[in-house]
């Protein structure tokens, strides 16, 4: 008869085989290789633990957990050295290994294995012995040789005894050295509630006192251990009220005051078929238990918040989603069912854009991204999301998940591009316009210059007889053309301004000097209005786009002159200030009312007190532009019939300035 073809059934009296599910053959199995003294393991892929029996967990020290998330190699030191390939090609082998447990110790084991194939799947299926005491069986050996030679005259029968009893002793002190290095502790209980043997990690646990190690008494060892438990009834219910004959397995968790928590597990105790009371073994779980605290905590937390948030909160594990917050429902129009349940993540996040961060020291842990996403009914939205990895934190089978927190900015998204367009209508129409306008400069200046050749020609051939009456008339063409074309310029100028066409080409230049010539050249133009130039510095280098610089001066020289009366005299001041380049240009002229100061550096717009004084209304606004193509600032400060200053104040650092004296 097969026994593979039997499984174990419950009678009234007595265990029968019979024909049953495969579910109780399962249980059964499962039973007889956990009462097995040898350690019995499946390993998969890679050496990985698929299976571990008690005896391995009690071997290696590991619980079962621990080992079903390590592989072979992380406890058999020898490992490296064995050939895998030829082992698993002879289908079964036996060899010895050193192993190591997890308190450090190493000891000998001998594993036999065969391999299996399953489904295009290869299994491994080992048992493995402890050999520490084939030291224990040589030293015993040599003793009972030289014990046989000095006993020869002894009886036979009396020397069969004696090698009994020694392999008896030799089988109690492998067992106590087992019980002694294990981690975990051990005690055995009667039906009495006495104590009948314990192992030193036990007593360590519970820091039994000396006094109760000797007497191992029921009342007295009951009353230590209730006194350090927050439930003592658990206790004393588990270990001290066992009924006889109770042959069920139990598994149970102990606090104690100290804030340790216990795990528990006990099995009768046998002999000679009879159960004669329990056998428990205990180990300490607070670690594992306040992590686990700690993180059931943590979860309670981010969910609290993620609940309550208007922002969108996903959890990511590898390529699926395993958390999602109501946001997300509202914004997708997906359920929680649906997004949580074999859900494609590409059908959702359609692309991501990495967001640069101004401060990366604030931006910590997170990465800013912009995430589009599709709906269900197939729009597209926006969010601007938030991006960690969180490693530990919370409790997903102890693998990383990436946190995504983010708002819609959909909005926001659809309004920059309709600014984006029209900016870029407005960047056209500017084009256009300076187009436009250097046409019509274009144009202008041609007859223009007609006009002025032709009345230079008439001043050359005008007679001694009309020169009184027709050399002014002459004076005020050319004065006009001489505007007109001024007026040109300023128009051209701006129009390249406007259209950013003017480069800014910054180089070292000495500006003492450079306002020296330029004040110079401007006396010898105009002579009515003397200008006083003062610096602080004899020399002064700076690095400034000399092309765009005597515009600035020139446009607030120019007007201090015809804004001022006849032979007033302008000042013109350079000096540095807290690492600015500062020109000062001031005039006791007409002044600029409050409400002008608002609109002055508008294109096009003119004071209000100017009367019939010539001008575009363009000087001031080149000057605005130019002043900000050096990222620098202009500011006035003026009274009615007192006089105006302005100020422009450049950027300039240590590296850019040479002075011989500051």
């Amino acid at each position: 008869m097969n026994s593979g073809d039997y499984t174990l059934a419950r009678s009234s009296n007595q265990w029968a085989l019979q024909a049953e599910e495969p579910e109780v053959e399962m249980k059964f199995a499962h039973l007889l290789i956990n009462q097995a003294v040898d350690a019995a393991f499946c390993l998969g892929a890679n050496a990985q633990f698929l299976y571990v029996n008690d005896a391995t967990c009690l071997m290696t020290e590991y619980s079962c957990e621990e080992l079903l998330s390590m592989r072979l190699d992380d406890i058999d030191i020898d490992f490296s050295l064995h050939n895998w390939s030829d082992i698993s090609s002879q289908g079964s082998f036996t060899f010895k290994s050193r192993y190591r447990a997890k308190g450090g110790r190493i000891f000998l084991v001998e594993i036999s294995i065969s391999y299996v194939k399953h489904q295009n799947m290869e299994f491994g299926c080992a048992f493995a012995r402890e050999k520490t005491d084939e030291i224990v069986e040589l030293s015993v050996q040599k003793w009972t040789d030289e014990l046989r030679d000095a006993q020869e005259n002894l009886q036979e029968e009396f020397s069969q005894l004696k090698t009994k009893e020694v392999e008896l002793e030799t089988s109690l002190s492998l067992l106590r050295s087992t019980l002694e290095s294990t981690a975990i502790g051990i005690v055995a209980v009667n039906f009495e509630g006495d104590i009948l043997s314990w192992n030193h990690k036990f007593v360590d646990m519970w820091q039994i006192p000396e006094s109760l190690i000797l007497s191992k008494k029921c009342p007295r060892c009951k009353a230590f251990f209730e006194n350090q438990l927050k439930d003592p009834q658990t206790f004393s219910r588990l270990i001290w009220e066992v009924s006889s004959q109770s042959d069920f397995e139990s598994y149970d968790i102990l606090e104690l005051k100290d804030g340790r928590v216990f795990a528990h597990y006990s099995k009768p105790q046998w002999l000679e078929g009879k159960i004669i009371g329990r056998v428990w073994s205990i180990w300490d779980i607070t670690e594992s238990k306040q992590t686990e605290k700690a993180l059931r905590l943590n979860a309670a937390r981010f969910r609290t918040l993620a609940e309550t948030t208007d922002a969108s909160t996903f959890l990511i594990q590898g390529t699926r989603l395993c958390y999602i917050n109501p946001a997300v429902e509202k914004l997708t129009g997906y359920t929680t069912e649906e997004l949580l349940t074999g859900f494609e993540l590409r059908r959702l996040i359609k692309s991501k854009k990495r967001r640069q961060v101004r401060n990366h020291a604030e931006a910590g842990n997170f990465e800013y991204q912009e995430i589009n996403i599709l709906t269900k009914n197939g729009t597209e939205r926006w969010l601007a999301c938030a991006v960690a990895m969180l490693d530990g934190v919370l409790d997903f089978g102890g693998n990383p998940v990436e946190l995504i927190a983010g708002i819609d900015i959909t909005d926001y998204k659809y309004a920059e591009l309709g600014l984006n367009q029209a900016l870029e209508q407005a960047k056209q129409l500017s084009e256009l316009r300076a187009r436009f306008l250097s046409m019509v400069c274009h144009q202008f200046r041609t007859p223009l210059n007609i006009v002025s050749f032709s009345n230079s020609l008439l001043k050359e051939e005008v007679d001694k007889r009309t020169q009184k009456k027709i050399q002014p008339l002459l004076d005020h063409i050319q004065k006009a053309t001489e505007q007109l074309s001024q007026m040109l310029d300023d128009i051209l100028f701006f129009s390249k301004t406007e259209s950013a066409k003017i480069n800014f080409d910054p180089k070292p230049l000495e500006l003492v000097q450079f306002c020296n010539d330029l004040v110079a050249q401007m006396q010898m133009r105009i002579s009515q209005n003397p200008i006083h130039f003062v610096s602080q510095h004899k020399s002064l280098t700076a690095c400034i786009d000399k092309k765009l610089l005597e515009p600035i001066l020139k446009n607030l020289l120019d007007n201090a002159i015809k804004y001022s009366p006849s032979q007033m005299a302008i000042d013109l001041k350079l000096y540095c200030k807290n690492e600015k380049l500062i020109f000062q240009v001031k005039d006791m002229g007409i002044g600029i009312s409050v409400t002008d100061q608002q609109r002055i550096f508008e294109p096009f717009y003119r004071g209000s007190n100017i009367d019939h004084i010539p001008g575009t209304g363009l000087g001031l606004s080149i000057l605005k532009t130019l002043v900000d193509l050096h990222h620098g600032q202009v500011s006035v400060e003026s009274q009615i019939c007192v006089g105006t200053t302005f100020t422009v104040m450049l950027p300039l650092t240590k590296s850019e300035l040479s002075s011989s004296e500051l």
